[in-house]
């Protein structure tokens, strides 16, 4: 009974770390420096052929991971 109790607090607990995760993503600027040694996922918005914010996810050198917004062409764009 407390183990489930505890499973039960702690899987939502486990979904808002994630969203903060992704609240803390640094938006790009030209010229930014980026130490990206793998890319971990890259999402955005396929619907139509735009420009839109994509989101990447990346480790470090150091192994730290980090989220970086940023404005690209969707992949649409090359099927017109």
């Amino acid at each position: 009974m407390k183990s489930t109790l505890s499973a039960l607090f702690a899987i939502p607990a486990l979904l808002l770390s994630f969203s903060a995760f992704a609240d803390d993503a640094a938006v790009y600027h030209y010229g930014m420096p980026l130490d990206v040694a793998k890319v971990l996922s890259i999402s955005q918005p396929n619907e139509r052929c735009e420009v839109s914010q994509a989101t990447m996810v990346y480790l470090d050198s150091k192994g730290e991971q980090h989220t970086v917004k940023y404005l690209r062409q969707t992949p649409m764009c090359s099927k017109v």
